[in-house]
């Protein structure tokens, strides 16, 4: 298994030059052809609003059109030499932007994006939601946050949880984790239940090995929570990649996520690759 087909999401109007670094040093590891994509929500259209508001929709449409072709433009001067092969994807819609880049997913083996910046801090017309991405794709994720621009994998961690996803994850991450200096598996327990979290990070560590990934499994007993000091010890150990699942439900078109996931999402401090 491999990354035979990057896909990228970039923001409009921003500063995509670290998430454009992180996919061309993985375009080169893997000899990967990348998809680039943007897509951004236009002004509603006012039926009642007359001409002025038919001209504010003409204005704003020619305005992202520019974006996209500058965005465009940014993409494949940052991955000219890197990739195998480059395309471009963009749309201007009404639909949800998650959902537009969930289903060109199918082209992909993994999707690069930026972390979710919240409602409060972007205009939702061109947020994408990485819940509902993660939700939706079918694909890993790779978050690259602002003020990352390398992914050196001198050391990967698997948080380790007992779920589906985290299983899912772990599996979709092996190209990554072969080529990973250090691999640790590590989950937080409660004091009582270290030993038995410490068995179960050694079949995963077992697991690896079958696969060549030379992993240390470590359960360390944490009061508190569970996110809180996975987070401590990660940055403590110098984290250069967190492999993690993502979990939760849709509801009324919203995503809710377990602590760790949602804490991942909001603000994490390194890469992080995670599945559903």
């Amino acid at each position: 298994m491999t990354f035979k087909t990057l896909m990228v999401h970039l923001e409009l109007d921003a500063d995509n030059s670290g998430i454009l670094n992180v996919t061309g040093e993985l375009a080169n590891r893997f000899a990967a052809r990348v998809i680039g994509i943007a897509a951004c929500q236009p002004l509603p259209i006012l039926y009642d609003e007359g001409l002025m508001a038919t001209e504010a929709v003409t204005i704003d449409r020619s305005e992202i059109s520019d974006q996209l072709a500058e965005t465009e433009e940014e993409f494949r001067k940052a991955m000219s030499g890197r990739a195998r092969a480059l395309e471009w994807r963009s749309l201007i819609t009404y639909e949800s932007l998650a959902g537009y880049i969930a289903d060109q997913a199918r082209a992909a083996d993994l999707i690069i994006t930026g972390r979710d910046l919240g409602p409060s801090l972007l205009d939702e017309s061109r947020r994408v939601k990485v819940g509902e991405l993660a939700m939706r794709a079918g694909r890993p994720l790779l978050l690259v946050p602002k003020g990352v621009s390398s992914l050196p994998l001198r050391h990967v961690f698997i948080g380790w949880k007992e779920t589906r996803e985290t299983r899912r994850a772990a599996a979709d991450a092996l190209p990554l984790l072969k080529e990973a200096g250090q691999v640790t598996v590590l989950e937080i327990a409660g004091e009582k239940e270290r030993l038995s979290a410490q068995g179960r990070v050694e079949d995963v560590a077992a697991w690896l090995g079958e696969h060549g990934v030379s992993a240390t499994p470590q359960a360390i007993a944490g009061d508190g929570t569970e996110a809180g000091y996975l987070h401590a010890e990660l940055l403590d150990r110098r984290c250069d990649l967190l492999v993690a699942g993502a979990w939760g439900h849709s509801r009324v078109s919203e995503f809710v996520f377990g602590g760790v996931t949602s804490d991942i999402l909001m603000d994490p401090s390194f890469c992080v690759l995670m599945s559903h």
